[in-house]
């Protein structure tokens, strides 16, 4: 456990989220109070009130943050030099299947763990959701169309609808390896990935 008393005040913010981040990443939202994150990152609740005017308003900042930091990761995925769109592309869907765990995902899964709990509880937290994973799609069709382009793969549909396809695919094989407790899910999905991203420079 960190104290407020190790970090300068500019950081006590981004303390608070990450700490409350990676707790619900694996007890989901509504299962966590505000005692527990604070006093898991040694912050006093008046504290907490200075940066957030309630939890529902942390959670929409918190879930801002993990999809700003989600897409960051994606996009240095997506510009690796020295390999093809193709090979980009399936890097990303290899650092899902690693960093997605049943067990323990250490707030890398917050969308997947708490997309459907959240949806329902708040419509400012779902909208924050719709666009994080909006951009997800928007960047995935990007590399889709590019890597066509460039040759390094084809496919049978508009990009921007096989990027939502494939995205919803992960998603639900994220959600059966909660369910199943393997990895077994995600070879399937790993499979039809490679049969609807027809590589073409292997």
């Amino acid at each position: 456990m960190t104290t407020t008393s190790q970090l300068h005040s500019n950081e006590i913010r981004d303390h608070i989220l990450a700490t409350g981040q990676r707790i619900m990443a694996g007890k989901g939202f509504s299962a966590v109070g505000l005692n527990e994150i604070l006093t898991d990152a040694g912050v006093p609740k008046g504290s907490f009130y200075h940066y957030f005017s309630s939890k529902e308003a942390f959670g929409v900042d918190m879930l801002a943050r993990y999809f700003d930091d989600y897409l960051a990761e994606l996009d240095a995925t997506l510009s690796q030099p020295g390999l093809t769109m193709a090979q980009r592309l399936m890097n990303y869907w290899q650092l899902w299947r690693e960093s997605q765990s049943f067990s323990d995902c250490q707030g890398k899964c917050l969308a997947v763990k708490l997309g459907a709990e959240v949806a329902d509880l708040s419509d400012s937290m779902r909208g924050t959701l719709q666009t994080g994973t909006a951009g997800i799609i928007a960047r995935l069709a990007d590399a889709l169309e590019a890597g066509v382009e460039e040759g390094s793969l084809s496919i049978d549909d508009k990009p921007v609808r096989v990027a939502e396809s494939l995205y919803q695919l992960w998603v639900g094989a994220s959600l059966m390896v909660k369910i199943v407790r393997n990895t077994g899910p995600f070879d399937s999905a790993m499979s039809m990935t490679q049969k609807i991203i027809r590589i073409t420079d292997e």
